[in-house]
Order: structure tokens, then sequence, then C-alpha cells
């Protein structure tokens, strides 16, 4: 039963389904996960007990799971396979694709410019981000290191991922919320479909990390 004093990120935790909910709504559950969900839906001007019924109407999809109790180890591989393999397998096509709408609709006022040069520089922040994960990180939390002996990667992860959601809401700005303009051709419409699809993936993998594993290596 989901209560409306419960954080986002507890609640996208405990009910993995509600994260395309809270996506949909436009509700942050991974930098922002630690609100309150009454608190949110009234900053958003959402009605909460509507909100709850949705999430309970929700269909899980088969991939998302509950990593809450499941072993760290388990997590940590899951996040690289699932999140940080995609993301370096997709990302150029995207920035590809961005060129190519700004080389070929420039001068046309909707033209998402910039828009290239943003992503170049959030596929840069993303893999250094990854590599400190994946070097020093997730090795000490199979190795077993909990508590303080993760306590300043953590640290610093935490203060990347809201560089990341920054950088998710810089995306969505210079794209028009993902919504393409009339004269748009083929390529940019995919791009604005990939885009959004960027960003819930990334809230995903985000959320994992924030709120479960995170704080699980912290002993909180």
């Amino acid at each position: 039963m989901i209560s409306p004093d419960q954080t986002l990120g507890s609640i996208a935790t405990e009910h993995p389904e509600s994260t395309a909910v809270f996506l949909r709504h436009r509700l942050d559950f991974c930098c922002g996960g630690g609100r309150k969900l009454d608190e949110a839906c009234a900053k958003a001007g959402l009605d909460v007990d509507a909100l709850i019924a949705e999430i309970d109407g929700a269909t899980r999809p088969d991939e998302l799971q509950q990593w809450d109790k499941r072993p760290l180890t388990e997590l940590a591989d899951f996040i690289v396979t699932r999140y940080h393999e995609p993301l370096r397998r997709d990302l150029p096509a995207l920035i590809d694709a961005a060129k190519r709408v700004e080389r070929v609709h420039g001068q046309k006022p909707s033209c998402p410019k910039g828009l290239a040069v943003h992503l170049e520089f959030v596929a840069a922040e993303l893999e250094e981000h990854m590599g400190k994960e994946e070097r020093v990180l997730f090795p000490a939390i199979r190795t077993g290191y909990r508590g303080q002996q993760v306590h300043m990667p953590i640290r610093v992860m935490l203060a990347e991922h809201d560089d990341h959601g920054a950088n998710l809401a810089r995306t969505r700005a210079l794209a028009t919320d993902f919504v393409p303009p009339p004269e748009a051709c083929s390529t940019w419409r995919a791009l604005y479909v990939a885009l959004e699809n960027l960003e819930m993936e990334l809230m995903q993998h985000i959320h994992l990390e924030n709120n479960v594993l995170f704080p699980r290596a912290l002993g909180q």
C-alpha cells in the first residue's frame, strides 16, 4: 500500500512499475527521490490519490525488478550490463543524428541548435562517471567494502548524478520537450523519440544507484 508520505525513491524501489507513472507526470524519482509523494504532487499540481491509483493500476514490465533485497554484487553487475553498456552503444548514434538534423535544418527556427554539442558533452560526462564506477566503486562493493569504506566515492557519484539531472533538463529544453515540429523529418522525429527513451533509462539508472545501491552499501 502506497502512502502519500512515502518518498518517491522508496516508492520506485518497492513498486518499480511506478517509475513509468512518475516519468509520465515529470516527477523526479532519482535525484529528487528524497521528496515525499504528497509534497511532489502538490508542487506539480497533481492529485496524490489519483496518482496512487494510477500506480496501483500499472503493470510492471518483466525487466523491472525489486532490487532492495537482492545481492549488491548482482545489482552492480545489472547496472553495468543493463545501463552502462547500452549508453556506450547508443549515444554515438544519437549524436550523429543530432548533427544531421542541425546540418540539414539549421536555417529553420525550430531546429534544435546546440543539441549535438550538448549530447557530446553528456556522453563525455557519462563515460567518465561510468568509468569511475566500474574501476573504483563497483569493485569495492564486490570486494565487500561497506559504510565509511565507500562513503567518499559514493559522495562523488551522488554529486555527479545531480549534474546528470541538470544535463537531462537541458536536453529536454533543447529538444522542446521531445515534441517535434510539423516540419520535422523522420530523422528528427526518431531522434526525439530516442532522447525521451534516454531520459527514462538514465532516470531509472540513477534511481537504482541513489535509492537502492548506495544506501545499502552505506548501511543506511
